[in-house]
C-alpha cells in the first residue's frame, strides 16, 4: 500500500550550447529537429526548495524518496481508507517541503524495514524504529553480526508503557509484575527485547511471551484475555486506550519508563541522504512545522530539540 505524502515543484531544463550558426545549422540537417527527439537534450529537474540541492543526484531525479514503514501503529503511521497518516507522515511532509522531494510511503511488516534499505528496496525506513546500537552495528539479539547496520536520523523521543486490559484485572503496573504471566507483542522490535529480558529476570517464575506480526494482532490478545498486557510507545499506547472501543478496550498500565529515541533509518551507504535529511530535520524544527505536527497529534512531550544522528544507547 503507497501513500503519497508531500507534493512536489520541479521544472524542467534543456541546456544546449551554442557553438556558431555553422555548427547548429549542421546539427540541424544530420538530426531533423533532434532537439524534439528521446535523449536529444538533456533533462535536469530541478526544486525552488531550500535543501533540493542537498539530496542525491538519483533521488533529485525520481522526485521521491521510498519510505518503508509498518501502518499499524496509531497514533505514529496508520492507515485510513488507502491512505497512510499519522506522526511521521506529517513529518515526512514538513520534511519533503525542504527536500523539494515526494515521500512515498510503503506499508510491509516491521521485522523487514532494514533488510528494505540493505536491498535497496526502500531509500529510508520511517516507522518508530527506536534508534539503538544493535541497528546501527547490524547485530541480533546475541551480539553476532547479521548485517551491515545502518544510520539513524533521530527525530522523536518516547518512552514505552504497558496496555492492558480495561479495569486491569491483573493489577499490572511494571514489568516485574508480569512474572508468570503471558505477555503479546510485536515481532521484531525493542519491546520484544524488553519481555526476552524480562523473562530472563522473572527466572523459574516463567514469563511467556506470544511475538505477532503486527501491534494490532497483539493487541487482539489482550483484549481476548490471552495475554495480560503487550508493550508499547507511550503515545501508542496512550493513543490506543483512548480510542480502541471508544475507550472501554484498554489502559495503560503503570507508567512511562525507558525514554529513547526514534530514528529515520539510512543505509550506511548513503551518507548524503542521512545529512540532507538531518539538515531538513533542524529547518522543520526551526520554523516550527515540526512542533505543529506533534500538537496536531498531542504529541509534543514527545518533540526533540535539534537532529541528531545515532544518538540512541
Amino acid at each position: 500500500m503507497t501513500a503519497s505524502i508531500t507534493r512536489r515543484t520541479t521544472a524542467a531544463r534543456s541546456r544546449i550550447a551554442a557553438v556558431g550558426a555553422i555548427a547548429v545549422a549542421g546539427a540541424l540537417i544530420l538530426t531533423g529537429c533532434g532537439d524534439q527527439t528521446d535523449g536529444a537534450a538533456t533533462k535536469e529537474k530541478t526544486s525552488d526548495a531550500p535543501l533540493f540541492s542537498k539530496l542525491p543526484k538519483k533521488i533529485q531525479d525520481a522526485g521521491v524518496i521510498k519510505v518503508g514503514t509498518d501502518a499499524a501503529y496509531a497514533p505514529m503511521e496508520f492507515t485510513e481508507g488507502s491512505k497512510i497518516v499519522g506522526v511521521d507522515p506529517d513529518i515526512a511532509e514538513a520534511l519533503g517541503k525542504q527536500l523539494g522531494v515526494k515521500f512515498q510511503f510503503t506499508s510491509g511488516t516491521f521485522d523487514g524495514l532494514i533488510t528494505s534499505l540493505e536491498t535497496g528496496r526502500q531509500d529510508v525506513a520511517m516507522s518508530s524504529i527506536t534508534d539503538n546500537k544493535k541497528r546501527q552495528e547490524g547485530l541480533d539479539d546475541k551480539g553476532a553480526k547479521i548485517g551491515k547496520g545502518v544510520d539513524f536520523v533521530d527525530y522523536f523521543s518516547s518512552g514505552v508503557s504497558l496496555l492492558v486490559k480495561k479495569g486491569n484485572p491483573e493489577n499490572i503496573k511494571s514489568l516485574d509484575d508480569l512474572c508468570g504471566k503471558t505477555v503479546a507483542v510485536q515481532r521484531g522490535t525493542t519491546y520484544e527485547d524488553t519481555f526476552k529480558a524480562q523473562a530472563e529476570k522473572c527466572g523459574d517464575k516463567k514469563l511467556t511471551i506470544e511475538a505477532f506480526d503486527t501491534d494490532a494482532e497483539a493487541q487482539t490478545r489482550v483484549k481476548a484475555g490471552g495475554a495480560v498486557a503487550d508493550l508499547n510507545d507511550f503515545p501508542v499506547t496512550a493513543y490506543t486506550a483512548k480510542t480502541s472501543g471508544g475507550g472501554n478496550d484498554f489502559e495503560v498500565g503503570g507508567q512511562q519508563a525507558d525514554v529513547g529515541l526514534f530514528g529515520i533509518a539510512v543505509s550506511k551507504d548513503n551518507t548524503q541522504l542521512r545529512d540532507a535529511l538531518k539538515e531538513a530535520l533542524d529547518a522543520i524544527i526551526k520554523d516550527g512545522s515540526y512542533a505543529k505536527v506533534l500538537e496536531k497529534w498531542n504529541v509534543k512531550d514527545s518533540a526533540v530539540p535539534s537532529a541528531t544522528v545515532n544518538a540512541g544507547k
